[in-house]
């Protein structure tokens, strides 16, 4: 994105002053000073938003020039606080504080990109799909704007000159973004974290080639990601299975084996078992895979997601005895919130991505990443699932661990 930058250039901001995830994320970066004291968020008496970058109030030399040469990092998280619409307004307006103080550029960081979900709209050149849209297609969008474009195009305005998301899962969002912003677009897609949990930790049992493992596909749309996955485990042996699903409503959806699927339910009975998606709303869909993979007498059962934002809906759902673990990042941190994960407790473990993310955001931006830190990730796991154990390597197999996760 930028040529190599000098540590000092870099001011990681936030929209919201108190947010948690922006605040690990700049100290392992190297930031040593509180985004807080780099930029105050002030709201006028008739409750408009005015962010303010800090400046020395005596310093009358160098007014608007504050930013000039420097490199703004806007990081920005879903939080229960403030809505998605009221942080995507405040990103805005930082952002073209930022460029009207001098300000070189500005990267947003939002590990799950709004608007997303609305990723096409009522006509067949309102978004980029991988299939020929058909009238039901299209009505599901009749009326509605193509949010993800006008969002895009709103950064872009602002004076956003780059994005980093974090597993996107639209073909079309994906496709305006690189439009708009071009190479200065990263969905970065967390494969290094789950494959070292994975092969770290007792949440699986299988052998040191992958004997016993499948990795499942819940749907082709997931296929390459999770192919990808397979890859970088680097387990030969393990097995790779896909499943197809056909909706007949909102909620009702007919689970069976793709019948591309590499791998058939008679080779891999009796397996361990990790299913990806990259989210979770509802938890219809998950737990109906889970019900249908039981049926090959799981020795366990792991449901991966990236981005978990269950409703009260999904967390009851997810609590069905189908699922053994939930493996989640924390891209929306109120996953880390007890309340938020009510009943699913008792088998969630959660990753914190902040020291994965610096690395690539430093190396993004041309820094050098001075963690001493060897981990992709924190653990935050509940008491009433004290499970993690990380299994001890040789010098050898730590070293084709760093091959196979590219670090």
């Amino acid at each position: 994105m930028s040529t190599t930058l000098n540590p000092d250039d870099l001011f990681v901001v936030s929209n919201f002053s108190d947010d948690p995830f922006a605040i690990d994320l700049a100290y392992a970066m190297g930031q040593g000073v509180d985004i807080a004291d780099l930029i105050s968020m002030k709201t006028f008496a008739n409750s408009e938003f005015c962010p303010r970058f800090i400046s020395d109030e005596q310093d009358f030399a160098n007014i608007g020039t504050k930013l000039r040469g420097k490199r703004v990092v806007i990081v920005s998280t879903a939080n229960g606080y403030v809505s998605r619409q009221n942080l995507s307004m405040r990103t805005l307006l930082i952002a073209r504080a930022a460029k009207e103080n001098g300000a070189a550029e500005v990267i947003l960081v939002e590990p799950d990109l709004y608007y997303s979900a609305q990723d096409r709209g009522p006509s067949p050149d309102l978004g980029h799909t991988s299939f020929e849209r058909n009238p039901s297609d299209l009505k599901k969008f009749d009326g509605q704007p193509f949010t993800a474009k006008l969002y895009a195009e709103l950064l872009k305005l602002a004076g956003v000159d780059g994005v980093i998301t974090v597993h996107n899962h639209s073909a079309s969002v994906q496709h305006i973004f690189s439009e708009v912003f071009g190479d200065n677009f990263h969905n970065l897609i967390p494969y290094e974290i789950f494959v070292d949990y994975l092969l770290n930790s007792n949440i699986i049992e299988c052998g040191r080639d992958g004997e016993g493992l499948a990795l499942c596909a819940p749907d082709q749309g997931a296929r390459e990601y999770v192919k990808g996955m397979f890859q970088h485990l680097g387990l030969n042996k393990a097995r790779f299975i896909m499943l197809d699903k056909k909706r007949s409503g909102e909620r009702d959806v007919e689970i069976t084996l793709h019948e591309k699927s590499e791998s058939t339910f008679d080779e891999i009975d009796g397996h361990s078992i990790v299913l990806f998606d990259d989210m979770v709303r509802t938890g219809s869909t998950v737990v109906q895979s889970c019900q249908f993979l039981r049926s090959v007498n799981p020795k366990k059962l792991v449901f991966a997601v990236t981005h978990f934002y269950a409703s009260d809906e999904g967390r009851e759902k997810m609590a069905n005895t189908a699922i053994d673990e939930i493996l989640a990042l924390n891209t929306l941190p109120t996953v880390l919130n007890r309340d938020v994960q009510g009943r699913l407790r008792k088998k969630m473990v959660v990753l914190k991505i902040e020291k994965w993310l610096a690395r690539n955001i430093c190396e993004i931006v041309g820094i050098d990443h001075t963690d001493e830190d060897e981990g992709f990730y924190q653990i935050d796991m509940s008491s009433k699932n004290p499970r993690f154990i990380r299994k001890i390597w040789s010098n050898d197999q730590l070293g084709v661990l760093r091959t196979r996760t590219g670090d």
